[in-house]
């Protein structure tokens, strides 16, 4: 299920805000610039294909570091071969 807290930290992710419950009308904005209740509403439909997006992000750099970290260590194991 999606929380209210979920459609603000994909729309004000700097935060800023404090929700009491998941209707528009317990969001306290602190120190965020406001969103209106229909893009508060939006966030629902938005939100599963934002996630996903995250998520792919997320794994492309975990296999991009682990890439990374392969390229390196076959790098250190030819140069010490050639010693």
């Amino acid at each position: 299920m999606i929380r209210g807290s979920d459609i603000l930290n994909m729309l004000i992710p700097t935060g800023g805000w404090v929700i009491n419950g998941d209707d528009y009308e317990g969001i306290q904005f602190i120190e965020a610039t406001p969103i209106t209740k229909e893009e508060y509403e939006a966030g629902f439909a938005q939100y599963e294909t934002w996630k996903a997006e995250q998520l792919v992000a997320e794994e492309t750099a975990k296999q991009q570091a682990f890439n990374d970290a392969v390229a390196a260590a076959v790098a250190a194991a030819l140069a010490a071969q050639k010693e």
